[in-house]
């Protein structure tokens, strides 16, 4: 689960003392069935980054990503979760800017 480290330093290093009073990282479930992770960005380096990508291959395998600048959302499949997260990391870690 190296990648849930990864999740939890990033939201670890966001937290200053304000910004955890107002924003976070959800994580949920689907009821078709799947997973969503919503991440705030507001007040990250993140912040003002987006992103669209939609990949529907079969009812069991499908995800959405997308990012209006201010939050990150990913949907997918109920295998999907440590994909969608190592997603936010490829999102976090890419050089594209707005």
């Amino acid at each position: 689960m190296e990648i849930l480290k990864w999740l939890t330093d990033w939201y670890k290093s966001n937290c200053d003392g304000d910004w955890e009073h107002s924003y976070g990282v959800k994580i949920d479930t689907l009821d078709n069935p799947g997973w969503f992770v919503n991440i705030d960005l507001i007040d990250t380096k993140q912040d003002g980054k987006m992103i669209s990508i939609k990949v529907e291959n079969t009812d069991d395998d499908w995800y959405s990503i997308k990012s209006d600048g201010s939050v990150f959302e990913a949907y997918g499949d109920f295998s999907k979760l440590p994909f969608l997260i190592s997603k936010f990391k490829e999102f976090v870690e890419s050089t594209n800017v707005p």
